[in-house]
Parts: C-alpha cells; sequence; structure tokens
C-alpha cells in the first residue's frame, strides 16, 4: 500500500514512517524539504499518483491566530483537491483532545476548522484527537511561567508519549476509514497542576508549580475535563515515569 505522510519528517511523522516502512508499505515522507508542500501545492499532486492512504501531520510554523487559521484552511483545502483527484480513499488527520471544548485558544480554534474541512471534503476519513505529547510537558511548562514560579490548572491532564501517538496513527491508517473521530490518550490521568511538578522534579528543575484555577494554557481556560476524552479513548502504553527513564536514556 502506498501511504503519503504530509509532516512525514516531524515527531510524529518520522515515527509513524519508521513504523509503516517496516511493515512492507511504501511511505512517502512529505515535508516541503522533500518538495512536497501543502501550502503551496508544489509536488502535492506527484506525491500523492497511486496512494491509497494520506495522513496529514502537518503543523502551523506560527501560533498567531490568524497564521495558524490560514494554514490549516489552506493545507487542507489543498490536500483535499489532490487527494480528490489522485483517488486517495483514506485522509487521516492528527487533531487534540478538546479542540471543541475550549473556544479561547486561537490554535485549538484552526484544529476545528481543519476538522470541518475534513468533514466536508467527501473523502472517506478518520480524525485522530489526541492528548498532549509528553515531549512537550516542558515547554508547558516554560509558557506558564511568572517569575520563578509555573502556575497550571488543576484541570486533568493525561499526556501520551510520541511513541505511542505514532503506533497508534499507524494503525488507525492502516484500518477502514471511520468517517469520524478516535481520540487517543496516555494511560494515566491527574492534574494538570501535579503532572507537570512531577516531571519538573524529575528532571531536576527547581520551580515550584502552583495549582491555580485561573491559569489559562495558550490563553484558553482548563475546566476540569477540558483537555481529556470524555468518552472511550484508545490508550497508550507508555506511562510518564518510563517515558522519563526513556528519555534520560537516549
Amino acid at each position: 500500500m502506498k501511504i503519503v505522510i504530509i509532516g512525514g519528517t516531524g515527531l510524529i511523522g518520522s515515527k509513524t514512517v519508521a513504523i509503516l516502512r517496516q511493515g512492507g508499505h511504501e511511505v512517502v515522507a512529505a515535508s516541503p524539504r522533500s518538495g512536497v508542500n501543502s501550502i503551496t501545492g508544489e509536488g502535492l499532486q506527484e506525491a500523492l499518483t497511486g496512494a491509497q492512504v494520506v495522513i496529514d501531520l502537518a503543523n502551523s510554523p506560527s501560533f498567531e491566530d490568524k497564521a495558524v487559521l490560514e494554514f490549516f484552511e489552506t493545507s487542507g483545502r489543498n490536500l483535499h483537491a489532490a487527494e480528490t483527484a489522485a483517488g486517495v480513499q483514506h485522509h487521516v488527520a492528527l487533531s487534540i483532545v478538546g479542540t471543541d471544548r475550549t473556544p479561547e485558544n486561537g490554535y485549538f480554534r484552526a484544529k476545528v476548522a481543519q476538522e470541518k474541512l475534513i468533514e466536508a471534503s467527501g473523502i472517506p476519513y478518520t480524525i485522530i484527537r489526541s492528548t498532549q505529547f509528553m515531549e512537550f510537558i516542558g515547554g508547558i511548562a516554560d509558557s506558564s511561567v511568572q517569575g520563578n514560579v509555573v502556575r497550571l490548572s488543576p484541570g486533568l491532564f493525561q499526556p501520551i508519549a510520541a511513541d505511542d501517538v505514532a503506533a497508534l496513527v499507524a494503525d488507525v491508517a492502516l484500518a477502514p476509514p471511520r468517517n469520524g473521530i478516535v481520540e487517543i490518550a496516555g494511560p494515566e490521568r491527574a492534574p494538570f497542576n501535579e503532572i507537570v511538578a512531577r516531571y519538573l522534579k524529575a528532571v531536576g528543575d527547581p520551580r515550584e508549580v502552583v495549582r491555580d484555577p485561573e491559569a489559562r494554557y495558550f490563553g484558553g481556560r482548563v475546566e476540569e475535563h477540558s483537555l481529556v476524552p470524555l468518552g472511550e479513548a484508545r490508550l497508550g502504553r507508555i506511562g510518564l515515569e518510563e517515558w522519563m527513564r526513556q528519555s534520560q536514556q537516549r
């Protein structure tokens, strides 16, 4: 099977490429560096020729509200046009758990717009909504610093390791289209501030984590269930402590 991965050189893309190639599939790791650009349309038609599945893992270089919305809408329209012309049978896209529950977050609003384009495209699809990646916990802490204190909501948090994300993305890509949403999450759920505090302690970061119900997450208010699946979800196998051990060994 020929599978094209848009954003195939990124964190999740590179891992997904390796898994699918090991499974014997023909995989194109598409990115601007390889001459495939979903924003300009350059190289898209050539890359998608003969492809049965397209996995969209592309991400905006800017998180500014207007720029990120334009990125996902432009990329989505170009991709769907090229997929229609190529006869692609399954469009898989990676989104975020809670996108539709945090309207103050501009990035989440852009992902909602991306999802709506997918649903209206007429191409069989599966949208994978994932919780936040463990690899981003340090960056989340940095974005929540005030002075030498990290202020975070006690809302529930269920981070997932990138290795688990890639394995689940590959599995969904090889299954029939759901024409709906699959949610994925890490194996452990706990308050946001507690998980980040455990991470910082493990890496020797002395900053204090403060529980603050008013703390925002990239502009959005975090309620108890804003960032975790509300219903059934497929869970990764790698817990936070195991992921931190693996990270330290690499």
